[in-house]
């Protein structure tokens, strides 16, 4: 069995804001503490969508690989890297479309919207089509056992699992396979080769999947094994195949949604957006010239806090005492809504501060980020080119 991983990656649009912060990287920040993780910048993905226009894409990237750094992602932690610097995804991606069915990609839900609602933009691109494909194989050539993602993504990590399935059902025949499995078995020892024996024929034969996580769970821990009998085990437990890609598992998020300025989920699109890395005295400006409740006309109105946008950020930002005394202020016209900002206006401050001071050294030597991502890169790509070697061994191409 393969190690637990964690795989993630963000499309280059431009610098980030404090929804991206709120809606992904402060999961990121938690998951690279508690496990093997790999955050990718989607560079090829951004094209599906910009292909007319890609010069904004490589600005966009070192931006956002900088915000990551500032928002907290540890380089000493997790790895950092660029897709379009591991070919291999774009190898992998090939490879699996020559068996992914064309009914599988145009049923995504989110390229069906993409298509009905396409923004002025032309999608009808094989890479559009394509690109939940594309990001299967950025997950699979890692053989990661978790994707954290919001609901809207779970669909794409469904996919992911079905495509390792065909792959697997298709390719996992390895020459002789079913004698080496009986040989590893019996290298499990007399005693628990009789339980996992026992444990594969209740699974196979009933369907029983508390014997078949025993018997994964006895495999983990049977140091006598090679990682190759191991997989082969791992493999014959399920059937007579062996187990080249890992189907992976949605890690629904709990994201934040952070609102924008106007009320509205927090975009660039909408200009409602606070740049994560953006200065004060912008960030100060923008909060205090936020629309509040209409009903307050005058400063002497009561107003009602469920009707005004900063009253969103405060539930956000702001303790129980400080959310209690902007509705009483509120409600009873007791504060002015500039008084009713500013404990959002500082807490967001405090919030930027630590970014500011983790981007300082990179944006005045910007050689240490490319640093971090040469190391991510030629991390990743090793990772991804022993996936490789076993795909292309088991589709017939490792010609020498």
């Amino acid at each position: 069995m393969y190690p637990d991983r964690v795989v993630s990656g963000m499309r280059p649009t431009g610098s980030m804001h404090l929804g991206h912060y709120h809606g992904a990287l402060k999961n990121w920040i938690r998951l690279q503490a508690e496990q093997p993780c790999l955050f990718f910048v989607a560079d090829w993905h951004a094209l599906t969508t910009h292909y007319d226009d890609p010069s904004v894409i490589e600005k966009a990237t070192w931006d956002m690989l900088v915000d990551w750094l500032a928002a907290g992602v540890d380089p000493t932690q997790a790895t950092m890297f660029i897709q379009s610097r591991v070919p291999e995804h774009a190898e992998l991606h090939l490879l699996l479309s020559m068996a992914t069915p064309l009914g599988w990609l145009d049923r995504v839900p989110t390229y069906k919207d993409a298509i009905e609602n396409p923004a002025g933009r032309d999608l009808s691109t094989y890479g559009f089509l394509g690109y939940p494909l594309l990001q299967a194989a950025d997950v699979l050539i890692y053989r990661a056992s978790t994707v954290p993602v919001g609901e809207d993504q779970v669909p794409h990590v469904e996919m992911m699992r079905e495509i390792a399935r065909r792959f697997n059902h298709l390719y996992g025949k390895e020459p002789g396979f079913e004698q080496k499995a009986q040989d590893a078995v019996k290298k499990l020892g007399s005693k628990r080769a009789r339980l996992y024996a026992e444990l594969r024929t209740l699974y196979q034969q009933d369907g029983d999947d508390d014997a078949l996580a025993q018997a994964k769970a006895m495999l983990d821990e049977a140091g006598s094994l090679s990682m190759i009998d191991r997989e082969r085990l791992f493999g014959y437990l399920e059937g007579s195949r062996k187990l080249i890609l890992v189907e992976p598992q949605a890690q629904l998020t709990a994201a934040a949604r952070l609102p924008g300025l106007d009320g509205r989920k927090m975009s660039k699109s909408h200009a409602n957006a606070i740049g994560l890395r953006e200065d004060s005295k912008s960030v100060t400006q923008k909060i205090r010239t936020m629309p509040t409740d209409p009903a307050r006309v005058r400063r002497t109105d009561p107003g009602e806090p469920t009707r005004c946008p900063v009253w969103q950020l405060h539930e956000v930002y702001s303790d129980a005492d400080t959310r209690e005394w902007a509705q009483k202020g509120c409600r009873s016209a007791g504060i002015g809504c500039l008084e009713c900002k500013q404990p959002v206006i500082d807490a967001v401050l405090a919030e930027q501060e630590p970014m500011h001071e983790r981007a300082q050294p990179y944006l005045d030597d910007p050689s240490l980020v490319r640093a971090i991502v040469a190391d991510g890169n030629e991390t990743a790509r090793k990772l991804a080119q022993e996936t490789m070697r076993d795909v292309r061994e088991a589709m017939g191409l490792a010609h020498a």
